[in-house]
């Protein structure tokens, strides 16, 4: 073409020097021309027309693709064939064309192949399979091996080399690649691990104090493990840390159906005592334990009488207790309780009394999960503990307050 223009320049009585740069001038003005109409053709005609195509199809992947704008990044490689074709044209320039244009057109492949890695794990975070086996940190790894091996044949391109060299190079120099990829490697055999052995999925709740992380997994990545803290902040960790270093998961717990009061309450030990006749009586008034004072009296005269106890002193023998019966009126309350998991462990017990009391445990499972509704739960349940302790004669036990030293100095 540059020949065809020069020939009718010099037919045009233009001088040899002046028509070789008018000649290659207008070539590339021509190219510049073609490769702006194409590039036109192709975003303002084909793609619109592939755009109502994709908008009216059922399907949801090529909308994902859409958006991600992969066939926008196809667009940009007809610029760069022609280029590539037309090199011909400058044959004093056509090697260094050629490869620079191939070098481009790998390029725009490479960014189209990422986004397109991209749009597959946005169509397989749909599924539920995605929370069990998240698949972004392999396709992180295979981005990586991309990104390695273009950059190879484009280096290998512009130096014109054979890319066999290159590796070579780089065999010898695996020390340094191990190195350079150290976080990668790490990240990449975590992430099997974690997927291998369904340590931590896409929504669970995780807990390393160490890290500050308290809340929910919403990214496993080949670099990162990303949590959204229950304050909303968002904490990152190296997927090896949950390998190497201890964390909790609280998905047996989501799994389970219930969720775990284990809360105590202390009582004051000088207020323990035994019940005597007018107690008794007051508590068979209570509705969830009539049964158990009936039952236990009952049971407690037998024994006495069987074992030939005397009844000069309350020491002798067996009786009741206001804590005892405390403990029993707990643990039918938490029974008949509708918010309590009934088919969940349930202890009421003593445990070592302290300095501060006697403390009395309350075990028992909530048959709900979400935070709310369990703090709510839980709330309610010691509320009324609290408030009916005095009812069986027995206080609770808190250090001295202002309010109390001053009563005391009154």
């Amino acid at each position: 073409m540059v020949d065809f223009i020069k020939r009718i320049l010099l037919s045009n009585g233009v001088d040899e020097g002046v028509s070789l740069h008018l000649s290659n001038g207008l070539a590339l003005v021509f190219i510049v021309f073609l490769c702006l109409v194409a590039d036109f053709i192709t975003k303002k005609i084909i793609l619109k027309l592939l755009r109502m195509y994709i908008k009216k199809s059922k399907s949801t992947w090529d909308d994902i693709f859409l958006r991600n704008k992969v066939f926008d990044t196809i667009a940009h490689i007809v610029p760069v064939l022609i280029i590539y074709a037309f090199a011909p044209a400058f044959p004093a320039y056509q090697d260094w064309i050629q490869r620079i244009a191939f070098s481009l057109i790998l390029l725009i492949v490479t960014g189209v192949l990422f986004k397109a890695l991209d749009s597959v794990d946005e169509i397989y975070t749909k599924h539920e399979v995605s929370k069990l086996k998240p698949i972004k940190g392999y396709l992180q790894v295979v981005k990586i091996f991309l990104a390695l091996a273009i950059a190879i044949v484009i280096i290998s391109t512009l130096i014109d080399r054979s890319p066999w060299v290159l590796l070579s190079g780089l065999g010898a120099a695996t020390a340094v690649t191990m190195l350079i990829f150290q976080n990668s490697i790490q990240g990449f055999v975590a992430g099997i691990q974690l997927a291998t052995n369904n340590m931590v999925r896409i929504g669970d709740w995780i807990e390393m104090p160490a890290y500050g992380v308290d809340g929910d997994v919403i990214e496993i990545a080949l670099h990162t493990v990303k949590v959204q803290n229950w304050d909303k902040t968002i904490v990152t960790i190296p997927p090896y840390k949950l390998i190497s270093e201890s964390f909790k998961n609280w998905r047996g717990m989501q799994e389970s159906g219930g969720r775990r009061i284990k809360r105590y309450v202390y009582i004051d030990m000088n207020s323990i005592k035994f019940c005597d006749d007018e107690m008794l009586e007051r508590f068979r008034k209570i509705q969830y334990i009539k049964e158990y004072i009936d039952n236990k009296t009952e049971e407690l005269a037998r024994y006495n009488e069987e074992n030939s106890i005397s009844g000069a002193s309350i020491v002798n023998g067996r009786h009741l207790t206001n804590i005892g019966t405390l403990r029993a009126y707990i643990d039918n309350y938490l029974k008949n309780h509708p918010r309590v998991n009934k088919n969940m462990l349930q202890i009421v017990r003593q445990l070592q009394p302290t300095e501060t009391g006697l403390p009395i445990e309350i075990y028992a499972f909530t048959n709900v999960i979400g935070w709310v509704d369990y703090e709510a739960i839980q709330s309610d349940i010691f509320d009324h503990i609290l408030a009916i302790i005095p009812e069986f004669d027995l206080r609770i036990y808190q250090d001295p307050s202002g309010n109390d030293i001053g009563r005391l100095k009154r």
